[in-house]
């Protein structure tokens, strides 16, 4: 049964009950208000909400319905009258639509959502190859974490490795007044010991999809990778939930092994390329006699929202899906107003909600993930999964790796962001009348220097420092002790006031850096996209000052610059870094100190305190990795 839209039931019942007569007598305007007002709620009551509910490492819809071929526009302020179901995917209900300001108001369910990972040494096989890794509950990627917007979440993380720290960084994630949850060894917290379990909790006060990832040495390139959903509205309908979906370049040799050689030079020509691709936890090997294909399962005439991560290394791509369309929702945790595209691309950190209508001839297609030439490194120079229609040979492949439509020329290349293309939902606009000061250029560098042992060394550098941290100490610890002398190596720059907007260009320049695009991640913030292009900054440039694009990781063009902006609304330390984790083992971050006066008030209590105690216990006779992920030690150990 086709389904009947509120205004078409409403006109029908005014019809049987206006009597024919030239105007409504005053019995009946007063009644048709109430007609129309239970009309509402009972269609509300109609429409089927697509539910998931957790099935190993995804997402099932337990129902859906057929969408219209348009979506309707996102209500304004009218957000009770309606449910959040395929039909109605902007509104969320108790007066929050698509159309809150998320940034400055957000429900709070009061409901807290719990979940136990367990960081273990796994040996196992992603694409025919075996090797050992760390790995979430034994799983890769890691249990995907739900929620709905407004739940707070209670995440306790045991650390099971036998002679590692580690750390979770819940990536994208605000942390609003949530500093201490951050999950960023050296500057928010002292890593979790071996043996010892830290509880991260924390409210959603955003909504979409992100993921999480081990902050200690460079874990993450060894599987310590998760996905995360927070439920919430959106800018387009759609009838099922595919989940999450993440991609990622994958190495045969420990990151341990390889980070060293990266650092002292063993790769002259920059870090090694990776052996394979992962999507969505899984791959053949590169002569497709190992491993299996990622398989998606859709149905002619759906509609399905999937949730792109880029959990790479090293390697930025461009995704598509052969004969379809992506519409693309979302950028990072911000909603955008919908567009179509049939590339996309994806940084490392970054991510994309698109919707996908499965609008084709029932059959097997190619999802096709590209490593690009600029930016990227890889063994595997075309990554495949297969999306099956229901109908068609369930274990059959397609005809051909041949991409449709594939980008040629300059754009194989491209490592930037589409940003013309993403516009907010929510427009919010940044003052202009403002020129960036060169004390808020922060230049990006490389330098081959050798440290105490006399070895020859590898570094990155922002503001012409490499930054490193000592993982006993972090930045939270100097604040709560008023300990205002900072070590230069932290790499520290001071925001003042408070709630004030906060202006940088972050410059890569051609004499002292390789031209490498960068994915630049900030914790703690949206910031706002004012700029991005090729050559030095000079404030000549035009900037996007009115509604520009929000995220938590953008572009740094290869020998060029990016404007940012951010509100010092949130008190803490928070990490800015490339999000390559060799370049920020190597030095490529700083840390912002926002509202110090602020931070103890933030509840941070004896657990922080606890944490560091265990880790000076096991700390006097550990053998360290010298790289972080996020961050890296002082120096570098002689064996």
């Amino acid at each position: 049964m086709q389904p009947t839209s509120s205004s078409r039931i409403l006109s029908l019942v005014i019809s049987q009950l206006t009597p024919a007569v030239p105007s409504p007598s005053l019995a009946m305007l007063l009644f048709l208000p109430l007609v129309s007002l239970f009309l509402h709620q009972a269609i509300a009551a109609y429409i089927p909400t697509a539910e998931l509910v957790q099935l190993d490492n995804g997402l099932a819809p337990r129902q859906a319905s057929s969408t219209p071929s348009t979506s309707p526009a996102a209500p304004a302020k009218a957000d009770s009258q309606c449910t959040h179901g395929p039909f109605t995917r902007a509104c969320w209900g108790n007066s929050y639509s698509i159309a809150t300001n998320y940034d400055a108001v957000w429900p709070n369910t009061g409901k807290v959502v719990e979940y136990f990972l367990d960081l273990q040494n796994t040996t196992t096989s992603l694409d025919g190859f075996s090797r050992q890794l760390y790995l979430f509950n034994g799983q890769f990627p890691g249990p995907t974490i739900v929620a709905n917007w407004g739940d707070t979440l209670r995440i306790h993380v045991k650390n099971s490795l036998s002679t590692n720290g580690t750390g979770i960084h819940w990536h994208g994630v605000r942390q609003w007044k949530t500093n201490h949850m951050d999950g960023t060894g050296g500057v928010t917290e002292c890593p979790i010991a071996p043996g010892q379990t830290r509880t991260y909790e924390f409210l959603c006060t955003q909504f979409g999809t992100t993921w999480y990832h081990s902050h200690f040495s460079s874990q993450y390139t060894d599987g310590a990778v998760g996905t995360m959903i927070i439920n919430g509205p959106a800018t387009s309908n759609y009838d099922f939930d595919l989940g999450t979906f993440p991609v990622t370049d994958y190495y045969h040799r420990s990151a341990s092994e390889l980070g060293p050689l990266i650092q002292t030079g063993g790769f002259p020509r920059g870090p090694p390329a990776g052996d394979n691709i992962l999507i969505n936890g899984t791959n053949v090997s590169l002569n497709g006699t190992q491993g299996r294909y990622s398989r998606t399962t859709i149905t002619k005439g759906k509609k399905y929202r999937l949730r792109l991560i880029n959990t790479s290394t090293n390697d930025n791509f461009k995704v598509s899906l052969d004969g379809h369309n992506f519409t693309v929702i979302t950028a990072d945790f911000v909603p955008v107003k919908p567009f179509s595209t049939q590339w996309l691309f994806l940084g490392i950190g970054e991510r994309h909600d698109v919707i996908v209508e499965a609008n084709q001839p029932i059959d097997n297609y190619w999802f096709h993930v590209v490593p690009l030439t600029g930016c990227s490194s890889n063994q595997n120079k075309n990554a495949l999964a297969v999306f099956s229609y229901s109908g068609a040979n369930p274990t059959g492949l397609p005809s051909n790796a041949t991409r449709s439509n594939a980008p040629t020329g300059a754009a194989a290349s491209d490592c930037t962001d589409p940003n013309d293309k993403l516009i907010p939902y929510v427009k919010l606009d940044v003052p202009s009348n403002y020129t960036i000061p060169a004390s808020s250029r922060l230049d990006v560098g490389f330098a081959i220097v050798q440290n105490t042992a006399q070895q020859t060394l590898f570094q990155w550098n922002l503001n012409f420092t490499a930054m490193s941290v000592e993982w006993d100490r972090p930045t939270l610890e100097y604040v709560l002790n008023k300990n205002t002398t900072y070590e230069p190596a932290m790499n520290l720059i001071t925001l003042p006031g408070k709630n004030a907007w906060s202006y940088w260009v972050i410059q890569a320049v051609p004499t002292i850096a390789p031209a490498i695009a960068h994915p630049i991640h900030l914790h703690g913030h949206d910031f706002y996209v004012l700029g991005a292009g090729a050559g030095i900054f000079n404030n000549s440039q035009t900037l996007n000052y009115k509604n520009p694009p929000r995220r938590d990781v953008a572009m740094l063009p290869a020998s060029g610059y990016l404007v940012i902006a951010f509100i010092t609304d949130n008190p803490g330390a928070w990490l800015m870094h490339c999000h390559i984790a060799w370049h920020i083992g190597l030095g490529l971050g700083a840390q912002f100190l926002e509202q110090a006066d602020q931070i103890p008030n933030l509840g941070i209590g004896q657990e922080f305190q606890k944490g560091c105690d265990a880790w000076d216990t096991y700390n006097e006779n550990a053998i360290f990795h010298q790289e972080d992920s996020g961050l890296r030690r002082r120096e570098i150990p002689t064996y």
